[in-house]
């Protein structure tokens, strides 16, 4: 039987969730856009954030990031054009606990408490660079934010410090006038093999944030990793060699040896710093194939991070069904989950 035709890539997708807020706002001071980022200091009730979340607002691309269901975010957008004007810090307490919030038309729905720092990026010199390192995996995102308008941030060792003109905050003078806040650096998947699932796969696996690198040397897939923040034509031990850090590593070559290959060198990533999740694409059976020709080393190795068949049992048929699957686990496995 002839091979079917090859998949067409699909267009790239935009990243997605936090990952999209911060990469857009150092693009945004990049071009000298009159950006402001708005960063959750505090939450009290019922709040669709948590602190630590951003949004970003007056860049080319629009608003970025969401603090409620929609409803809250014309008025921040308001005040961060003053805070984009203005050069300093401006600060916003959105209560919406009382039954007259509660019902108003414009309500969030929520009984909760938001408390904002709006932070315009024109002021934030070196912004771009140290959210270059936080892209490249050196680090969470860390923001200490000061009533006085002291703002620093920093990535691994990186550290950058302001001092922005600001306003006395709408809240009580015995509340903190202190935030330390962390946005954690953006997962990191390795994807050994392209496949009829890949096209679905990587698109979403950006728009939820993750960083994603492709490996594959076959020409037939190698175009795809056009979907991907990577690509290597490389094997899979010079990748492993080569690439940053990753939380996850995915084996779906649909080829036997291809995926023996990747796993013996995948088993050797395992322990305190490695990855912590392998993904084998296909039936219990082939993975048992593959576990009899794997070394000794190679299987203890694998089994306690390896996850096969990969994907949780949602149902459906076919490789976009596969690929919501394989996305799925990932999500629950980085957030907890089992």
């Amino acid at each position: 039987m002839a091979d079917s035709p090859e998949p067409s890539p699909a267009p790239r997708l935009a990243s997605g969730g936090m990952r999209a807020v911060i990469e857009t706002s150092a693009a945004a001071a990049t071009r000298g856009d009159p950006a402001t980022l708005a960063v959750v200091l505090e939450t009290e009730g019922s709040t669709y954030v948590r602190p630590g979340a951003l949004a970003l607002f007056g860049a080319r691309e629009g608003q970025i990031g969401w603090l409620s269901g929609g409803c809250i975010e014309p008025d921040i957008e308001l005040r961060a054009t003053e805070a984009a004007q203005s050069q300093g810090i401006e600060w916003m307490d959105i209560d919406t606990r009382s039954d007259e919030d509660l019902f108003a038309g414009s309500a969030v729905g929520c009984r909760g408490r938001l408390r904002l720092a709006l932070l315009p990026l024109a002021a934030l010199r070196g912004w771009p660079a140290l959210i270059d390192e936080w892209q490249r995996g050196r680090g969470d995102l860390r923001l200490d934010i000061r009533g006085s308008g002291a703002v620093s941030a920093a990535v691994g060792e990186e550290r950058l410090r302001w001092t922005l003109p600001v306003n006395t905050p709408p809240w009580p003078a015995d509340a903190p006038g202190e935030w330390k806040l962390e946005v954690a650096a953006p997962p990191s998947v390795v994807v050994f093999g392209g496949g009829p699932e890949t096209p679905t796969l990587l698109p979403l696996l950006r728009t939820l944030g993750w960083m994603t690198t492709l490996v594959e040397r076959r020409p037939r897939w190698s175009g795809l990793g056009a979907l991907a923040d990577h690509a290597l034509t490389r094997s899979p031990a010079q990748a492993l060699a080569t690439a940053r850090a990753h939380e996850a590593a995915l084996v779906m070559h649909h080829h036997f040896e291809l995926d023996r290959e990747a796993l013996e060198h995948l088993a050797e990533t395992g322990g305190g710093q490695g990855i912590g999740f392998v993904g084998l694409l296909g039936p219990t059976r082939r993975r048992e194939d593959l576990f009899r020709v794997l070394p000794a080393t190679a299987r203890d190795s694998l089994l306690p991070r390896l996850h096969s068949p990969i994907g949780l049992p949602l149902g459906g048929d076919g490789p976009e069904a596969i690929a919501l699957s394989i996305a799925s686990q990932l999500q629950q496995h980085l957030h907890g989950g089992h």
